[in-house]
Order: C-alpha cells, then sequence, then structure tokens
C-alpha cells in the first residue's frame, strides 16, 4: 500500500495511518478523533472540500478503549462513519489487516464487515504465502 498510492495522481492518494496509533491518539484526544477520521477528514482544494482517503494499516491490532469509564471500538467507529461518507461524498478508505473475514467479524461485528465488503475490494493471499506483503 506505501508503493501504490505514488502511483496515482497527486489528489487521489491516501494517508497511510496505523489502527493502532489511533487508538493510542484516542486515548490522549477522546472523541474527536473519530470525527477526525471520519466526518471531518475533508481538504480544501481549488475551493472544493474533498474527502481524504486514509489507508488504516494492520487493522485488528488495536484493542477496544476505555475512556471515562466508556468502552469503545475506535476503529469501528470510525469504519462505521467513513462508509456513511462514502454513501454520501464518495470517500475511499482503505485497510491491511492480517484478520479473515470471520476473524474481522469477530473484531468488530458483523454490521462493521457487511459496510467494509461494499466500500472495499479484497486482495486475499494463499493461507500458504511465505510473506503476505507485496
Amino acid at each position: 500500500m506505501t508503493l501504490l498510492r505514488f502511483m496515482l495522481a497527486p489528489k487521489e492518494q491516501y494517508i497511510i495511518k496505523s489502527a493502532r496509533d489511533i487508538t493510542l491518539e484516542f486515548i490522549q484526544d477522546g472523541y474527536p478523533v473519530i470525527n477526525k477520521y471520519s466526518k471531518a477528514a475533508f481538504q480544501q482544494t481549488s475551493g472544493e472540500l474533498i474527502p481524504k482517503a486514509y489507508c488504516f494499516d494492520d487493522l485488528g491490532v488495536e484493542s477496544n478503549i476505555k475512556y471515562y469509564g466508556n468502552e469503545t471500538n475506535v476503529m469501528a467507529e470510525i469504519l462505521l462513519s467513513r462508509y456513511d461518507m462514502f454513501i454520501s461524498r464518495h470517500m475511499l478508505t482503505h485497510a491491511t489487516t492480517n484478520l479473515s473475514a470471520s476473524e474481522i467479524e469477530n473484531c468488530y461485528g458483523n454490521r462493521v464487515r457487511s459496510r467494509m465488503r461494499e466500500m472495499m475490494n479484497v486482495i486475499a493471499f494463499e493461507k500458504e504465502a511465505k510473506d503476505k506483503r507485496i
């Protein structure tokens, strides 16, 4: 994904952000982090608001976070919000993960898995592959 983004036109390039780093950012800054990576993820280009595309790296290594006593699955909330923005504003989202589809469902729930399937294309590797990085 690091190399692929440089093959795109500059306005189509995405930002790679570790899912683990986002959850650590949530611990420090709270719920505005969810908004930062979803509903507020726009950039101004030539007087036009363009949705920011993100690639969430290593999805599934983060854990649920407690923030002032409330447990939150930060990445699930971000993915659900980005799905809404995908439908309304064509916001693109990419992700890398070592999880299978059923593990994604266990981690994030059926709703997130279903929406990820709709807004993302899957590139899968055989289980026997030595290294799943391209």
